[in-house]
């Protein structure tokens, strides 16, 4: 079974009286999106020597459930107050604000549930959910969200725009690399965090020069909405962003094969990091 089918087949269901909690449930899950960190976490599990890959499946559905609970919640007005996510309304927009918070809540708390069920031993699946818990939490995606809207409209300097981007959107990409590195039992993990870190600055830029230059069809979201945000292209320029991203681009590759996970961080951003 592939892991688009077992996603499929394991999106989050609860039964009851309320006349629409179910479908906002699974309401962004069933509009698609493109599983980069699951098929990160996985592709670079299996080139690091997992056999059993079909194991680490609730773990990559756990790291999916995770983002897009974060999704959820950026598109809330009191955020980014977006209307428009994976080509499909917004939760909040199609259900209200309140479903949209305990959908985001829920689908946050149901990912550690599913990871701690999966078949594993007990010391992989607790070093993984504390992986998750820390980059996904204060130390990593949330202290990243909080920076990002109390200073929008405000300018910062790289240094600071770095820290911002590492932590709202390459933390949880770290945990990706990091997890596949201990469901296959490689040292060095600090080593492994880091490389994610690059990555998903790399991917935040790639996202700052589709904000800018594609259209809202293409993208699946709202488009020229980084305006007022920190973003690379509003810090360096569409040209600079795009330099910087090539720059990074040939650092991780030469990271990812010192690391042995080369040939999945290469094919991956060959798909998804284009710039």
């Amino acid at each position: 079974m592939s892991f688009s089918d077992y996603f499929n087949e394991h999106i989050p269901s609860v039964e009851s009286f309320h006349p629409h909690f179910d479908e906002a449930l699974g309401w962004i899950l069933k509009a698609g999106g493109k599983h980069f960190r699951a098929q990160l976490m996985l592709s670079c599990a299996g080139e690091l020597g997992m056999k059993n890959i079909h194991e680490a499946y609730p773990v990559a559905l756990g790291i999916e459930l995770i983002h897009a609970y974060s999704l959820i919640h950026d598109d809330l007005p009191a955020m980014d107050n977006a209307d428009l996510r994976r080509g499909v309304e917004s939760v909040h927009k199609k259900f209200g604000q309140t479903t949209a918070i305990l959908v985001g809540d829920g689908l946050n708390t149901h990912a550690f549930y599913e990871i701690s069920r999966c078949e594993l031993s007990y010391k992989k699946r607790c070093k993984i959910i504390e992986i998750l818990a820390k980059n996904a939490g204060i130390k990593g995606m949330i202290i990243g969200q909080a920076i990002d809207c109390e200073f929008e409209g405000k300018s910062l300097n790289e240094k600071k725009l770095r820290f911002l981007h590492e932590h709202k959107t390459g933390a949880l990409i770290a945990a990706c690399i990091q997890i596949a590195a201990i469901l296959a039992e490689r040292k060095h993990k600090k080593e492994y965090h880091d490389l994610g870190l690059d990555l998903g600055l790399a991917f935040q830029i790639n996202d700052d020069i589709i904000d800018a230059t594609a259209s809202e069809q293409d993208a699946g979201k709202p488009v020229a909405h980084d305006i007022a945000k920190n973003s690379f292209v509003n810090l360096l320029g569409l040209e600079g962003a795009r330099s910087e991203l090539k720059s990074l681009r040939e650092k991780i590759i030469k990271k990812a094969a010192k690391l042995g996970v080369g040939v999945s961080i290469a094919e991956l951003m060959q798909t998804y990091i284009k710039g």
